[in-house]
């Protein structure tokens, strides 16, 4: 720039580089691509079986107690101001008592950290480990915005197997040859988003006896806790606090389905005081301090919503993943070209893979939904957004009859790109 002769020389440093890396794979970016194929004004309704947001879904409406703790807590007029300590201390004290039910021991509101979701939970925990020289251990697959929040912040990510054959439990020995002196933690997803697994309190036991010698902690995403419908109780990877120390992320977004009111958590689970010791405490608890939490009716409400929800509410949800569930195993069963190796016991998601082989004119799993999505007005999401090329993720957070009729157009979807030598 000219200014009076003179060429101003600009000070501020180039963008930084890897915003544009966290972002080259996201689930986001996916679906922009494949609605991008959809004929708007197609006969048919589009079939979202893409997203984990089941509050479009009558049937997965939030419980009443839940509605009405909101509807009094904005109503009282006592959270119409700036969040502080003492507004935020009942909802720290409900959430502490609530995740305690399942521990064999108590945490306390000074072990709790309240977020705007549990995407701002990962957000900070990432922000806290994040720098150059270290590395995080993720699962592969796994949710996007964990490697998205870690590559931004300069931290080396580096990922580990999933055994599909073995329920997609984590691949030890890949953990155990990946980790080093630089390497900070582990991510585990519980139950899981996107592989619909379920892990037992064995497996869960070895993940913390590895860690505990590696002399990582374990970072456990737990935001589906609680929906599992399978054989497989949910154990909590807090249970095995005393042996590794345990940072649990949660959020009242899928158990309650409302993931636009936006109240997460993180849980510092550790008994013998290793995170405080080390200052791990103390770095959550300062960068909470300079971010922006849920908002105050929010935090005034969740201590009716966890007190006041009926177990009915609680039951329902699970009865009806179950069904659902089975409608998309069974529906995946008859479809020649995908396979599911793993029948779904959690969360609303499954991790289907896809033989390319079979059809005549796809290339691979980004080209299927694409055209599905342009033929039959149904979106699923590719799998290379989460690392998987050849697979694709699809939900059964959905009404059973358009889940049905989703899955129904897939199933026609694929006879007709049926390849003739099958």
């Amino acid at each position: 720039m000219e200014d009076g002769g003179r060429s101003t020389q600009w000070r501020f440093a180039a963008p930084n580089p890897t915003l544009a890396a966290a972002g080259e794979r996201s689930i986001q970016k996916a679906l922009l691509q494949v609605h991008a194929c959809l004929d708007e004004r197609g006969p048919r309704p589009v079939i979202a079986l893409s997203h984990g947001d089941p509050s479009s879904a009558p049937s997965f409406r939030t419980a009443p107690e839940a509605e009405e703790a909101l509807v009094a807590a904005v109503r009282s007029g006592e959270y119409n101001g700036y969040p502080t300590p003492a507004t935020g201390l009942p909802a720290r004290r409900a959430v502490a008592e609530y995740l305690s039910r399942d521990l064999p021991y108590m945490i306390s509101h000074d072990d709790i950290f309240l977020t705007c979701g549990g995407s701002q939970a990962i957000e900070t925990v990432m922000s806290v480990f994040g720098q150059a020289g270290v590395n995080i251990l993720l699962p592969m697959p796994g949710y996007p915005k964990h490697e998205a929040h870690a590559v931004f912040h300069r931290t080396e990510v580096r990922h580990y197997g999933l055994l599909p054959e073995r329920g997609w439990e984590v691949d030890l020995e890949a953990v155990e040859a990946l980790a080093d002196g630089n390497t900070v933690a582990v991510v585990i997803t519980n139950p899981n988003n996107p592989c619909g697994s379920v892990y037992t309190y064995e497996h869960l036991a070895k993940i913390a006896d590895m860690a505990s010698k590696l002399g990582i902690l374990v970072i456990a995403d737990e935001v589906y806790g609680h929906l599992v419908y399978g054989t497989t109780p949910f154990v909590p990877m807090g249970v095995f606090g005393e042996t590794v120390p345990v940072i649990t992320l949660g959020a009242i977004s899928k158990r309650w389905a409302v993931p636009g009111w936006r109240l997460g958590w993180i849980a510092t689970c550790d008994p013998k005081g290793i995170l405080r010791k080390t200052k791990v405490a103390d770095s959550l608890r300062s960068f909470i301090s300079i971010i922006s939490g849920p908002a105050t009716f929010l935090q005034g409400a969740i201590p009716h919503i966890i007190k006041n929800t009926n177990d009915e509410f609680y039951n329902n949800i699970v009865k009806l993943l179950k069904e659902t569930a089975e409608i998309c195993y069974d529906a995946i069963d008859e479809i020649k070209c995908i396979t599911c190796p793993h029948k779904p016991e959690g969360s609303f998601f499954m991790m289907v893979k896809l033989d390319v082989s079979q059809l005549s004119d796809i290339r691979d799993d980004v080209d299927f939904c694409s055209k599905l999505a342009k033929e039959e007005s149904v979106i699923l999401l590719p799998g290379k957004s989460l690392g998987m090329e050849n697979w694709l993720r699809t939900t059964f957070a959905s009404e059973p009859p358009t889940l049905k009729q989703g899955l129904d157009r897939v199933k026609s979807f694929c006879r007709r790109h049926q390849s003739q030598a099958n």
